[in-house]
């Protein structure tokens, strides 16, 4: 058993390494059900066929979107029968469900991938992915897996393992989509916490990375409006604005509901952090990069 302090996510925690800004930025994903076991690039894993993955792999970069393997925790299956795709189409925080057999079957999700979601069939209930991807590092085995089978004793099928989502450090890693929120930095009990809350409609500021609506820069100034004046539901704030200033700095206009003010307009700058390694298997000490919110004020133009 891996020692936790000598792993990438311990020492990302011991840093502080800054969550928010550090969720994925696209416009739809594509899950597909394959319980693995999963190599370092989870799509070439045996019994997915490399052409049906080539294909899918266009269409879901076509639609601004990546493909991410899902299993249920514990490797749970029914050998013998369907498996689930599933489509999300972020900016609308809605997703459609399909299942298949035969590899072929999943070319049936491409379709779907360019689809409007106010078609028939989509839904904005809610799945919980959590990323378990030991082959990419080991905290996300180690972290992910315990987190899984925790959330899923607590709300079931709901909750899916899935392939790497970026930001190792940050494990365990937990993703709701449809409205596509990345949390970070759970434990077996603090998930539980963060997801009933989600559920019920209010993020957690301490452990939000940032919603995949959002450029990173964004993804920080939403993350401290909900630190300042909330916390609010995931889809509370939305995007409107992002204009880059001189040097790594930008001006962020969000559109605010609930209990938030309706417009909020913050000043975003990024730093480079010490060097570190951030992953257990980076070879060297890399910088990654982090946002400051340098001022965050009502807009009232």
């Amino acid at each position: 058993m891996a020692d936790l302090d000598d792993l990438c996510a311990a020492r990302a925690r011991v840093r502080a390494d800054p969550l928010p800004g550090t969720a994925l930025h696209v416009q739809r994903l594509l899950l597909v059900e394959h319980q693995g076991p999963w190599p370092f690039h989870a799509l070439e894993s045996e019994g997915l066929d490399p052409d049906v993955v080539a294909r899918l792999v266009e269409a879901t970069r076509e639609a601004g979107g990546r493909t991410v393997l899902i299993r249920r925790p514990g490797r749970r299956s029914d050998a013998d029968g369907p498996r689930a795709w599933a489509v999300v189409d972020v900016p609308a925080g809605r997703l459609r469900w399909g299942t298949w057999t035969e590899p072929a079957d999943l070319l049936d999700s491409c379709p779907v991938l360019r689809e409007p979601a106010d078609h028939d069939g989509w839904t904005d209930e809610p799945a919980v992915l959590v990323c378990a991807h030991g082959r990419h590092d080991t905290c996300c085995a180690v972290r992910g897996r315990p987190v899984a089978a925790a959330l899923a004793e607590r709300f079931g099928d709901a909750v899916w393992e899935c392939s790497h989502v970026g930001g190792d450090r940050f494990a365990a890693n937990v993703v709701v989509v449809p409205d596509t929120t990345y949390y970070g930095g759970l434990d077996d009990d603090t998930s539980l916490d963060v997801i009933d809350e989600h559920l019920a409609g209010r993020v957690t500021p301490w452990a939000l990375r940032g919603s995949s609506a959002m450029p990173p820069v964004a993804q920080a100034a939403a993350v401290a409006v909900h630190e300042r004046w909330g916390p609010a539901g995931p889809r509370d704030v939305q995007c409107v604005e992002v204009t880059a200033l001189a040097g790594d700095r930008w001006r962020v206009r969000l559109s605010c509901d609930g209990i938030l003010p309706p417009r909020v307009v913050a000043d975003v700058r990024a730093v480079q952090r010490e060097a570190a390694v951030l992953t257990c298997q980076a070879p060297r000490a890399t910088s990654a990069r982090a946002f400051v919110v340098d001022a965050l004020e009502p807009d009232g133009r």
